[in-house]
């Protein structure tokens, strides 16, 4: 966890109003979360920071590529990312409702970390269903492992009624 670290904005020093940060986020990033379904990524993250007296708002632009697995064919494709987010944190010293989307931070506070926040909008960008051929590059899944997964597919109740063995056991009952 100690590479997060630079994902750290400290902002008690900062000038109200917008400061602009730049992270990369590749597979070192991903390696310090232990189950991320991301292993491999080539993002760039532009946070914009704007400090205002009674809170910060953060825009995020996180742009690039992550290798996913096609669910269909199990090919390898890298996975376009263009991620838009705002986050807001507020200044104050009242517990706030934990279904609550703003971040509290309290006097004693100097820094924001912004890492989980990546991790999280990164993840949830993901297609439920990942498939290479709904990438728009013309790349079609592979037909051969397609072929290979169909022939070791279940069959159908129709073929396994022909099947004389169950023919044997249903004259049982």
């Amino acid at each position: 966890m100690k590479s997060l670290k630079t994902y750290s904005i400290p902002f008690t020093g900062l000038k109200l109003g917008k400061h602009y940060f730049e992270y990369e986020i590749n597979d070192a990033f991903f390696a310090e979360f232990e189950y991320s379904l991301v292993k491999k990524a080539n993002l760039i993250c532009k946070v914009e920071l704007d400090k205002q007296e009674t809170m910060l708002i953060l825009n995020f632009d996180i742009t690039g590529t992550v290798n996913a697995t096609c669910d269909r064919c199990l090919a390898d494709y890298l996975q376009p990312v263009d991620i838009h987010e705002q986050q807001i944190a507020r200044f104050t010293e009242e517990e706030m409702s934990e279904d609550d989307e703003i971040i509290t931070l309290g006097k004693n506070d100097h820094e924001i970390d912004v890492a989980g926040l990546i991790y999280e909008y990164v993840n949830v960008a993901l297609p439920f269903i990942a498939q290479c051929s709904n990438q728009g590059d013309g790349k079609q899944c592979d037909e051969e492992m397609l072929a290979n997964l169909n022939k070791f597919a279940a069959k159908d109740e129709q073929t396994e009624s022909t099947d004389p063995r169950w023919e044997a056991l249903k004259k049982l009952k």
